[in-house]
């Protein structure tokens, strides 16, 4: 490799700087590399931070340096882009970066060298309710997409159709739709299964479901799954709100259908430390 660009939050000062060391030591080895530009856009009511239109045509990677928030969002924004993503914790726990901060230099000696591996991540897109007239105001996700209550504290129903065929109703405070990524994020919480990063497949875990029996379902991956808000009570409609990687996307009522589907394009993520998945869940999430 030896054409990068990097992704931060050039706000926060500590990022800046490490920025510049990650610049001048590609420069120092006969590599290119841009900082692109930090700002807020919003489009079709989704949200974007990252000049993609800044990307080098040459790019052969994106450094992206803060936390699992600013992976996330760095990937959703580049993905059309095909440019592999190197993710460096500048923020707590880390868990979908590769690098530590204090190991930067030793990450970039790897990538000039192409001593590394990509790693696919599938993505959630909605194809209906909330599809935009582009790929920019579409409504992608990493993690997880989240149908939660609004308004009284009651609960909603959500049906659950894959295609055309009904699946199971949930009575709950919420459902989770989420992707091997983002399996051991708010699923996990909401005890879900952990997904291995490879897997071709979703998980729909309830939050606070009014039932005993009502557990997560693992679906495979090229099927579509529609998701219809209920109605509870006679008197009233249910009431919801759509979330996409945390990011508030639309409000929805009883009626309302979305439809999710893992497109073809995918995140892909660079691995350089040669830890697997289970030690890194170890390490991160239980602190072993």
């Amino acid at each position: 490799m030896r054409h990068f660009c990097i992704i931060t939050n050039s706000d926060k000062g500590a990022n800046a700087q490490i920025a510049q060391r990650a610049v001048q030591y590609l420069r120092a080895h006969d590599a290119d590399c841009v900082i692109l530009p930090n700002f807020l856009e919003e489009t079709g009511g989704i949200r974007h931070f990252t000049a993609v239109q800044d990307i080098p045509k040459d790019a052969e990677c994106a450094i992206v340096l803060g936390g699992d928030g600013t992976m996330i969002q760095a990937a959703i924004d580049l993905v059309h882009c095909d440019v592999p993503i190197l993710g460096v914790n500048t923020g707590t726990l880390g868990f979908l970066t590769e690098v530590e901060c204090q190991n930067l230099e030793e990450a970039l000696e790897r990538l000039l060298k192409d001593d590394y591996t990509t790693e696919s991540r599938i993505m959630l897109k909605e194809t209906a309710k909330f599809k935009g007239e582009d790929s920019r105001t579409s409504c992608y996700a990493l993690n997880d997409m989240v149908i939660a209550k609004q308004g009284e504290c009651r609960l909603i129903t959500v049906k659950v159709f894959q295609g055309e065929e009904l699946v199971d109703i949930y009575r709950a405070d919420g459902l989770i739709v989420a992707t091997p990524t983002g399996s051991t994020g708010y699923n996990l919480s909401a005890g879900g299964p952990v997904l291995v990063p490879g897997l071709h497949a979703t998980v729909i875990t309830p939050i606070c479901a009014h039932s005993l029996n009502k557990r997560s379902l693992l679906l495979d991956a090229k099927e579509r799954i529609v998701l219809e808000i209920g109605q509870t009570k006679e008197a009233g409609e249910d009431t919801a709100v759509l979330q996409a990687d945390g990011r508030t996307v639309g409000m929805l009522k009883t009626g309302d259908r979305l439809v999710l589907e893992v497109p073809h394009a995918t995140t892909d993520f660079i691995k350089l430390s040669g830890l697997n998945f289970y030690e890194k869940m170890r390490q991160k999430l239980n602190g072993n």
